[in-house]
This record gives structure tokens, sequence and C-alpha cells, in this order.
């Protein structure tokens, strides 16, 4: 089953109170018109072998004109595939893709000549959590650290070629993960090729190259809009992967201040939230206001009439978005 942790369980949207939302109280109804999505919006690039990341998304800011871009984990140069870059005033959101699952294709050679079936046993027995330490190359301390394997689906073996599909928790090094393969199989193996085909919920089907961005930026120029939108989504695409409360519009404008959001101001919310997660504050038109973190359960604010549902971390509305609206 090649899924995430965040897709195992059934999520559902539950009425807490019934609210309709006030189109007289947004100042910005349409927002996700083509400007804006440049300045607050979401590429899945597939990144071409050689450029670093940065270097990657440097040439996003060129080709778009903007100041600002960042992305969400670095791959390394050699390494191809899923780059999800924030534009503008949405580049604060790749914190919460850095934490996200990973997909990759891995293509590992296995030093010695060795039967199939242990190959597959052995590639099988890493679907667990894991103790990794990172490669000597890699841009964090080397301590052994605990990471989950999520699923190993193996494409084709060939020989001493093995082509694997991996899902894993982010921070995990398929380079050290093949490494290990080799290790128990007492034969020695190493990394090839690698591409990262899945960052959360953007996929392979979602991502463009470069020269595609270059070439939709140009029909926008020229006065066609619609190959750049295709490829530019709202930052709400980022936040697609966590639990979500939905608020009434009278709370929209106090969360942008950065207040807590307390029991009155929810409106709905989803069924698997917990104690200490991270989630995602939304307005009743799935607008994102803020992230925050879960101070009660689905059951506690079900049942709770008073009481802090979460603590706001980051806001992402600009205040007086929502009007407060007097009486």
């Amino acid at each position: 089953m090649e899924k995430f942790p965040f897709e195992r369980e059934t999520t559902e949207t539950i009425t807490i109170k019934e609210s309709e939302t006030d189109l007289e109280m947004a100042s910005n109804p349409e927002k996700e018109s083509i400007k804006q999505l440049i300045n607050y919006g979401i590429i899945n690039i597939n990144k071409p072998q050689g450029p670093t990341s940065h270097q990657t998304t440097d040439y996003v800011k060129k080709i778009l004109n903007i100041k600002r871009a960042g992305h969400s984990g670095t791959l390394d140069p050699n390494v191809t595939g899923s780059l999800i870059i924030a534009l503008g005033d949405a580049t604060r959101i790749v914190h919460h893709l850095l934490k996200a699952g990973k997909e990759y294709v891995c293509l590992m050679h296995i030093h010695k000549e060795i039967k199939e079936k242990e190959i597959i046993d052995t590639i099988n027995s890493f679907v667990k959590k894991i103790d990794q330490k990172p490669p000597v190359k890699s841009a964090v301390k080397r301590k052994t650290r605990k990471r989950e394997i999520y699923y190993i689906t193996i494409l084709e073996i060939k020989g001493q070629e093995v082509l694997f599909k991996v899902g894993c928790e982010a921070g995990t090094y398929i380079r050290k993960l093949c490494h290990d393969i080799g290790q128990k199989l007492k034969t020695g193996a190493h990394m090839v090729q690698l591409i990262r085909t899945r960052v959360g919920t953007f996929n392979d089907k979602s991502w463009c190259t470069l020269q595609e961005l270059r070439d939709a930026c140009e029909y926008y120029k020229e006065g066609n809009e619609k190959e750049l939108k295709k490829i530019i989504k709202p930052v709400e695409t980022a936040v697609e992967h966590l639990q979500k409360i939905w608020v009434n519009d009278n709370a929209v404008n106090t969360l942008c201040h950065g207040a807590d959001l307390a029991i009155p101001g929810v409106s709905k919310i989803n069924s698997n939230i917990n104690k200490e997660d991270k989630v995602a504050i939304m307005t009743l038109r799935n607008e994102l206001v803020c992230t925050a973190v879960a101070k009660m359960d689905t059951k506690e604010i079900k049942r709770s009439q008073k009481g802090i549902v979460s603590k706001t971390k980051k806001v992402f509305m600009k205040r007086n978005t929502y009007k407060t609206k007097t009486f």
C-alpha cells in the first residue's frame, strides 16, 4: 500500500456550528488572480540534474521576476525530481513541507550476484522504523536517528541492478538506505540514480520543468495566462496533508493579528485531529489563514463550550482581508 501516514485514515469533516460566509466581509475574494499567485503561490519543479536546489530556486525567481522564493528540502545536484518552491509571501509555508513524507524512485547496484528472493526479502525488511546515520557528505550532524520507511515497491530486478520506489519520512537518506541494504545482504550496494517523485501531496503528475515555466511566462507576457495558472498552485495546496479547522468569518481577522483560536470561532473540523498536531486554520471559503498547533483533539472540540482549540504559529493571511463586522 503506497500511502503516507496522513493518507491511511479516512478523514471526514464535522460541523461544529452551522455558519455561512458573508461575501461583504472579505475585501479580496478574487485571491487567485495570476498576479497574486505569482507572489503567493506554489510551484512543483522537476529539478534537472546539475544545479543545486538553491540555484534552481534562483532560476525560478529570475523567470518570474520576483525577489523571494524558498524550496522545500534540498536535493543533491545529481538528483532530479520534485522540488516544491514557494513564491513571495508564501515562502514561509515550506516549513510544513520540509516535514512532509517523500517518495523516490531509486536505481541500486548490488556488488555481487545474489538470489532474487533474498534481494526482495531483504529490501522488504526495511519497511519499518529504522536507525539511520546520515552519510559523510550531508547537510546535518552525523548522529544516528530514527526514520520510518512507509513502503517499498520493487519495480524491476535485472541481474545486480534493482529499481525500486520508496516512500519515507522526511530526512531519510536513500543513498544510506542502499548502503544498509547492501550491508544486510553481505554483498555491498550503492545508489546509482535517484528521482524524487513526491513531496506530501505533490507528485510527478503535477511537476513542470524550468523550460515549461519559462514558456508559460512568455505566453503570460503576450496576454495568455492559462498555462502559467496551470503551473502555479494556490498556497493552500501546501497544507493539504494537514488536518484542518474552519473558522467563522468573525474570527478570521483576530487570528490574522496572531490570536489563538477559541471554541466560539470554530465552524468545522477534520475528524482525526490529535493534541499537538500541526493544523491549518481555514476560512469557510477554504483560504489559508494561519497554521497552528492543536490544543484539543477532535472529541474535545466537539464537546467543549469554551477553551483554546489551537495556538497560532504562522499567519499567512494579511490583516483586514476580512473586515471585522460591527452591529
